[in-house]
């Protein structure tokens, strides 16, 4: 993906923001007990905030398992974030393809909950290097 500073910048502002509203769109449906919209919502919402990390980064991914791949190539295996966001990350993904997909099983409270506040974490460091990247390449 060649990019200017300037259109970098914007496009990893627009993928947080969605990041953050995929996040609360998440949360505003718990007390209805939307199990598969909470679980995609917070897929997307991860989605979006290592997408916007990878660009910050200069990586670019033509589909959801590239983009699976290159976090976990230049940012689990690297060190930079935990193995256990690059699962958690994975796990949401599974999650979302499940509720969306999966015709003879539908998710639960006990399979979406637990991930609401792992994902929010996943979502704020992503966000947090994203934007350090950003503004030091300004």
């Amino acid at each position: 993906m060649s990019l200017n500073t300037e259109e970098r910048t914007a496009i990893v502002e627009f993928r947080l923001e969605k990041a953050q509203r995929a996040y609360e769109q998440a949360c505003g449906v718990v007390e209805k007990s939307y199990w598969e919209t909470i679980a995609n919502r917070l897929y997307y919402a991860a989605y979006n905030a290592v997408s916007a990390l990878l660009i910050a980064y200069g990586y670019s991914a033509q589909s959801h398992s590239g983009v699976i791949h290159l976090f976990g190539l230049h940012f689990v295996k690297a060190g930079i974030m935990s193995k256990e966001q690059g699962k958690l990350y994975h796990d949401l993904f599974t999650m979302r393809l499940t509720g969306d997909y999966d015709d003879t099983y539908g998710l639960t409270e006990d399979d979406v909950l637990p991930y609401m506040e792992p994902a929010k974490q996943l979502i704020q460091e992503a966000a947090t290097l994203a934007l350090k990247r950003i503004k030091e390449n300004a």
